[in-house]
C-alpha cells in the first residue's frame, strides 16, 4: 500500500484508507465524519471494508499526536482542502484544568491528575506523563492570535504533538498555510477539571487564521476525526 489516500474496493461498508509516515514506522487509519466526536468514536468501532489487502478493518480513536501527523501529510492537498476548509478537525480529547491542559484523556478527577503529574517529566516547560498523555501549564504558551511559529514554540502545540523537542513541527508546517497566523482560543482556567476535545479549522469568515479551539464538548460540534487501525493487516506500529 503506499502513502496517501487509497480508494476502498467493495460496495458493503466501504471506508477508504490513509497511510502516512510516522515516528519511523507508518500509521495507518481512516477518516470519519463530518459528525460529532462522540458518534466519531462510535462509528470507529464498527467493522469496515477496504480491500482485498483489508478485508475487515475498524478502529480505535487516534491520539492528538497521530492524528496531527496525518493531517500534516501533504497538508496543502489533502486535509486542508477536505477537513480544514469546509469542517473542523477534531484532534483528540483534552482536559482542562485550572493550572493547564492534559492530552489524551478524559480524567477530571483532580486527585488522580494531580498523582499523574506528580511522576511525570518535565521537558522543556510541560510535562509528559506517558506515551501519550502530556501537561501543558497555561504559562507555557499564548492563547489569542498568534505567529504560526510562536504557536509552534509554546507548550499547547507540543503537547499535542507530544514531542520534547522545543517546535511541535507538524503543526509549524500547518500553520505556515496561514498567512494570518494562527487564533488560539477556549483554553482559559476553569475551577474544576473540563473534559473537551481539541478542534483546528481554517477561519474562512475573518482573517483566515489556522484556528485552535479547546472547548469543543464532544457532543457539541460538527466535524471529523481521524482512526487507527486496529484490525486487518496492521502496520509496523500495530504489531
Amino acid at each position: 500500500m503506499k502513502y496517501g489516500i487509497t480508494k476502498a474496493k467493495t460496495t458493503l461498508l466501504p471506508k477508504d484508507l490513509i497511510r502516512v509516515p510516522h515516528k519511523g514506522g507508518d500509521l495507518i487509519g481512516a477518516t470519519f465524519g463530518p459528525a460529532t466526536y462522540n458518534r466519531n468514536t462510535v462509528a470507529m468501532s464498527g467493522e469496515y471494508f477496504h480491500s482485498d489487502e483489508f478485508p475487515r478493518v475498524s478502529f480505535r480513536e487516534g491520539t492528538t499526536e497521530e492524528s496531527i501527523s496525518v493531517v500534516a501529510y501533504q497538508f496543502g492537498q489533502i486535509a486542508k482542502l477536505q477537513i480544514f476548509d469546509t469542517n473542523w478537525l477534531q484532534a483528540g480529547r483534552i482536559v482542562k484544568t485550572s493550572g493547564g491542559v492534559f492530552t489524551n484523556t478524559s480524567e477530571t478527577d483532580e486527585v488522580t491528575l494531580k498523582t499523574l503529574l506528580n511522576k511525570a517529566e518535565k521537558v522543556n516547560g510541560i510535562y509528559f506523563i506517558d506515551d501519550q498523555m502530556a501537561f501543558a501549564p497555561y504559562e507555557s504558551f499564548k492563547t489569542g492570535i498568534q505567529e504560526g511559529e510562536e504557536f509552534a514554540e509554546g507548550g499547547l502545540a507540543r503537547a499535542l504533538e507530544h514531542t520534547d523537542k522545543q517546535v511541535a513541527k507538524n503543526l509549524k508546517e500547518i500553520a505556515s498555510f496561514y498567512e494570518k497566523g494562527v487564533n488560539v482560543w477556549g483554553f482559559d482556567k476553569v475551577g474544576k477539571p473540563v473534559s473537551t476535545v481539541s478542534a483546528l479549522g481554517s477561519d474562512r469568515y475573518l482573517n483566515y487564521w489556522l484556528c485552535v479551539d479547546g472547548g469543543n464538548r464532544g457532543g457539541s460540534r460538527s466535524g471529523c476525526a481521524f482512526g487507527v487501525l486496529r484490525t486487518g493487516k496492521a502496520s509496523r506500529d500495530e504489531k
